[in-house]
Formats: C-alpha cells, sequence, structure tokens
C-alpha cells in the first residue's frame, strides 16, 4: 500500500527512480509521481494512474538531477488524480515530501495552517506535513522534519528533499516500513527492500521514531532527540531474479506454480527425523513456556486469517490446545479477558500490515508471549516480535497472496507437531507426519496438473457474477481463501460457507446462474459433504468439485470435477487449495481483469 523510493548519488536519478516505481507496484496504488534536484531547481512530475503514465510524461518533460524521490500513492484523503499524486510541495517548493500513512490529525493542522496563510492545493493529509516542514524550515531540513513531526499524530514513513540541500534526502518512520539501501557513492530509500534488489544487497531497517540522513558519500540514523544510534547492516537473501516473470504471464500464476519450492523452503531444516518432531530456531520460548501454554490466539487479516483458521483445527487436533483466531482489526481494539498462559501468535505475508502490528503490540503490552509467522526478513512484526517463523517463500508480487497462504499453512503445520510431540503425540505418530509433510511438495506438483482442466472451467464460468465456495472441517477455511481469490482479481461475487451451512439460509441463492464449488475430497466428512452436494444439485445449481484422484462417485454427481492427490485430512488444504487459485486466476483472465494489480487492492496494508 503505497510505495517510497529515493535515490542520492553521482547518476541521473530520474532512471533509478522509475525503477524502483516499477519494482513497487505490486504493492497496489492509483497514481505515481517523482521530485528531483538538479543543483538548486526542483523538478516535480506526476501523474493519475499506473507508472508507465508518469513514464511517458517524462519523456515530454524528464526530470533532471541526481537526487531524488518518487511515490506511488493509494488513496487515502481524496480521489486520485495528478494533483493529489504524491510528491507534495510546501512552502513553495522549498520542500518536497512523499509519505506513506495516514497524518489522523491533519485536519486541525489544516485549519491552523490556513488561518495562518497557507494556500493548500491538493485534498491529501500528506499536504500538511509539508508545509509544517517548509514552516520550520531555518536552513536544517533534519531539524525541520523533526520539529513538524513532533505536531503530528498518526503513521508515517517519508521522504524530504530541499532545492536548499541539494545532496540530501532526509526520511522518518512511525509504524509504515523504510529501509535504507548502500551502495558506493550512493544510498537509496525505499519502503521495501525488494525495490532494492538489483541496486544493493546491504541494507538497514529504520525503528519507529528514527530518522535517516542520506547524502552520497554518508549516511546515519538519528533518534527523536536527534542523537545518532547505532543501526545493523543486513544482507537481502532474495535473488533480484525472484521478482521477474519467469516465462509466466503474470506473477500470480508463477507464485502458484513456485509453491512446491516454496514449501519444500519452509520446511527445510525443520523436519527432525531423531526427535519425530519438528525444530524451530527463533521462537525464542523456552520448553517449559510453550509446555505451559493453555491457549493459543491466532490473529491476522485477510489470506493470512485463513490460514490461522486451518490453524486452529491443527493446534487443537494435533496439540490438543484451545486456540481463538481473531481478525487483528477487531482483536486490537477489543479487551478481551485472556488466560496468563496464553501465546499470541501474529500471521503476515508481509510483517508490516498495520492492524496486525497494533494487535502485536497491544499483547505484548498486556506480558502475553508473542510469536510471530511471516516472510519478509526484517520486517517490523518479525522484529517486535519475541520470536517467530520465518516462511522463506521469496518475494510475492501478485497482490493475491497463493505461496505465502501454502507456506503459512505448512509452518502451522510443523508448529501443531512440535507442540504436539511435547504433549501427547506418540514418536509414531510424529514419524508418520514427518514422512507426510516432506511428501507435500511432490503432492502439490501433481495437483498443478490440473492447470489445463481448471483452464477449461474457467472458460464456462467466467461470466457468472456470483459463486459459493463449500467446504468443512480443514477445508472450510479453504472454501473462505478461494472465495478470496475470486473476489480479489475477478471483482464476482463469492462467498464461502461451512458445505452444512448451506440450508441455514444460503442455499435461497442458488440458481442456474449461480455455480457451487465443492471441496470434497476423501475424508472423515466426505459422506455428509456428499449430500450437500446433493441438495445444491437438486435446485439446479450447477457444481464443480475438487476430489480425490480416481473418485468417479464425485464425478458422477458434479458437472465438473478437479482433482486432486488423496492426502490427509490434515494437509487437504495444501492441495485443495491449488485449483481455486487457478480458477480465480483463469477467470479473471478471461474476463480482462488486471490480476496482479487488481483494483483498489494494496500488498501490504499499512494503514486501517
Amino acid at each position: 500500500m503505497c510505495g517510497i523510493y529515493g535515490y542520492v548519488g553521482r547518476k541521473e536519478a530520474e532512471p533509478i527512480l522509475l525503477d524502483g516505481l516499477r519494482r513497487l507496484e505490486y504493492r497496489g496504488y492509483d497514481s505515481a509521481g517523482l521530485a528531483t534536484l538538479a543543483g538548486s531547481s526542483l523538478h516535480v512530475r506526476k501523474r493519475a494512474g499506473r507508472v508507465s503514465e508518469l513514464a511517458r510524461f517524462l519523456e515530454e518533460r524528464p526530470a533532471p538531477g541526481c537526487t531524488g524521490i518518487s511515490h506511488t500513492r493509494w488513496a487515502t484523503h481524496g480521489p486520485a488524480n495528478d494533483t493529489n499524486a504524491h510528491p507534495h510541495l510546501g512552502g513553495d517548493g522549498l520542500v518536497a515530501v512523499v509519505h506513506n500513512g495516514v497524518i489522523e490529525n491533519y485536519a486541525s493542522l489544516k485549519r491552523q495552517l490556513q488561518e495562518e496563510g497557507v494556500v493548500f492545493r491538493s485534498d491529501t493529509d500528506t499536504e500538511v506535513l509539508a508545509h509544517l516542514i517548509a514552516q520550520h524550515y531555518n536552513g536544517d531540513l533534519i531539524e525541520a522534519v523533526r520539529r513538524a513531526l513532533a505536531l503530528v499524530k498518526g503513521t508515517y514513513g517519508l521522504a524530504v528533499i530541499s532545492p536548499r540541500n541539494p545532496d540530501l534526502i532526509v526520511g522518518a518512520r512511525l509504524g509504515s516500513p523504510l529501509v535504507i539501501g548502500l551502495g558506493r557513492d550512493e544510498h537509496f530509500l525505499a519502503s521495501d527492500p525488494t525495490a532494492l534488489a538489483g541496486s544493493t544487497d546491504r541494507v538497514v531497517y529504520l525503528r519507529d521514531h528514527q530518522l535517516c540522513v542520506l547524502t552520497p558519500e554518508d549516511w546515519h540514523i538519528l533518534d527523536q532527540e536527534s542523537s545518532r544510534v547505532e543501526a545493523r547492516i543486513e544482507q537481502i537473501d532474495w535473488d533480484p531474479g525472484d521478482a521477474d516473470k519467469a516465462g509466466f504471464e503474470h506473477y500470480m500464476l508463477k507464485e502458484i506454480f513456485e509453491q512446491p519450492e516454496a514449501l519444500e523452503n519452509a520446511m527445510r531444516g525443520r523436519l527432525s527425523d531423531a526427535d519425530a518432531s519438528a525444530h524451530f530456531g527463533g521462537l525464542n520460548l523456552d520448553t517449559q513456556q510453550l509446555r505451559r501454554a493453555e491457549r493459543l490466539i491466532l490473529t491476522a487479516c485477510g489470506t493470512s486469517y485463513h490460514a490461522a483458521l486451518v490453524g486452529e483445527y491443527l493446534f487443537e487436533e494435533l496439540a490438543r490446545i484451545p486456540v481463538e483466531v481473531e481478525y487483528a482489526s477487531e482483536f486490537r481494539y477489543r479487551n478481551p479477558p485472556i488466560d496468563r498462559n496464553t501465546i499470541v501468535i501474529a500471521i503476515t505475508q508481509s510483517g508490516e500490515t498495520a492492524d496486525t502490528l497494533a494487535a502485536l503490540r497491544e499483547s505484548k503490552r498486556k506480558g502475553h508471549p508473542t510469536l510471530a509467522i511471516c516472510n519478509v526478513v526484517g520486517s517490523t512484526i518479525a522484529r517486535e516480535a519475541d520470536g517467530g517463523v520465518y516462511l522463506h517463500a521469496g518475494p510475492e508480487v501478485g497482490v493475491a497472496s497463493t505461496k505465502a497462504f501454502t507456506s503459512q499453512v505448512a509452518v502451522l503445520t510443523m508448529l501443531a507437531l512440535y507442540l504436539g510431540r511435547m504433549r501427547h503425540l506418540s514418536s509414531l505418530q510424529g514419524a508418520r507426519m514427518i514422512a507426510e509433510l516432506r511428501s507435500m511438495p511432490d503432492m502439490v506438483r501433481r495437483t498443478l496438473a490440473c492447470h489445463d482442466t481448471v483452464r477449461r472451467i474457467a472458460e464456462r464460468y467466467f461470466q457468472v457474477t456470483n459463486c459459493l465456495y463449500l467446504g468443512r472441517q480443514y477445508l472450510y477455511p479453504v472454501a473462505l481463501e478461494g472465495a478470496l481469490k475470486l473476489k480479489e482479481i475477478s471483482y464476482i461475487h463469492a462467498e464461502g460457507y461451512p458445505a452444512a451451512e448451506m440450508k441455514h439460509g444460503p442455499i435461497a441463492l442458488v440458481d442456474e446462474q449461480t455455480p457451487s464449488i465443492f471441496l470434497i475430497p476423501r475424508g472423515a466428512v466426505f459422506d455428509k459433504v456428499m449430500s450437500n452436494l446433493e441438495e445444491i444439485k437438486a435446485r439446479g445449481g450447477p457444481v464443480i468439485a475438487v476430489a480425490c484422484e480416481g473418485d468417479t462417485e464425485v464425478a458422477a454427481r458434479a458437472d465438473d470435477v478437479i482433482y486432486v492427490p488423496e492426502v490427509p485430512d490434515y494437509l487437504q488444504p495444501l492441495v485443495a487449495v491449488v485449483p481455486l487459485q487457478l480458477l480465480a486466476y483463469h477467470i479473471a483472465v478471461l474476463r480482462g481483469c488486471d490480476v496482479d494489480k487488481p483494483r483498489n487492492l494494496a500488498k501490504s496494508v499499512t494503514v486501517e
């Protein structure tokens, strides 16, 4: 959600900034812009729409200079147009600002500035920041930023330049990520380390309430009192090629097909035959703390919330621990009674989701041990949790999450095995689970063979306006996830339900134009789900079934069948979700939708 990219060095900034913005397109945005400094001349260029629109504008009006900041905006205050696009200027061009986050008290600050004669040109909260910084500027840009930020409430990741300081970028962070990229005679500033791939492999993550100062030759970080602080330089371990499409038409399709390798990476080094259990290096909670746990709270948003729902089934069945799953956006504002021996687990792909971060912080404030399951090394949630597990899925560029979901489910399964072995699972049960887990990358490879079948089914149904997804037990969260994928990228209304709940209301929606996707592999509730399927067929509703290979009983009743390998119930989400991802993908392509950058959505949601 929104993206920042800055450069200061000896090269022309414009092409570097454009390349950085292109790497940030996956985050979701509706306008783009940049500002460069050529000596004391400030050049601002911005356009509503895609980065390609900005690039065309720059062909007509280049932006010279070796220092610059750029931005992709996801509209919060004011519509997506050229005027509201970043950067915003303060003091008639004294400063230029790009900003991620939300200034909560912008309205009162704006009124105050207007009373003092300041003229506003946009509807954004960010312009307030630009004018505040300009108002406090007295030759020292760093101090002007610091003093302006002391007046605002809300969240920010920002970058500021001034024609009075042509070789300087000042950045600041509170609740919205910023990372410094270190080069030789050049430095970078970005909201996401992925944007720095190909430019540098050495980064420094800013913490909340910190400022950074970048020049071509130097960089340093300051705290709220303007004192220099030590910072750790880290290596980016993602190959720049990971962010390429590798011959696939879209990032989403590439990431669907990367899931076998992502699962292998998630499990690598974490399964122990000697202990018939899983091992994790970064939990930072001792065995006694884990054994004493009487309850787990899993908190997440979106797709990660659906992974958490799978985790609820896993932990309760395999580890015999009561589990609550909470939307982070609700949990952060509730005040539920939580037992002392409760562990809170935050699940997030980006590690920067604002609501999940707030839920984590609230849990820590009340003294509960916290763990994080996330994909991005060095992210805020990964740093602030007491311990955690990285997915190692590699960068996920498509806005609609795919491989992060399956990696999260795999990690949750291994955690359930680990806790289960501490409590009641026998070594034979543990050994069997390890063998079954190790088989899953190949099972997902086999599942991907359904690709052509799914494409043909998509051709039959891509013009529908409603769709129902139905599953039970471990597959109920997968039904929710399948419906979410279809909504996200094809804009078709879809809902996921426990299959047996259909007759308690939603069955009224069933007609010849509303397909139902049934998740019905062989398992403990197969016969029950088959009865639910018959109820849909009796009312004329078309049925697409996801069933085990060779299941003629399902094939005889469903209109279309997508086959997946037969695996134990607790592992079915890892194979059953793949056809749903592919179905959403192909329907979206057939409808002419922008699969990787669906409208109104952002990859990393860093505002409430």
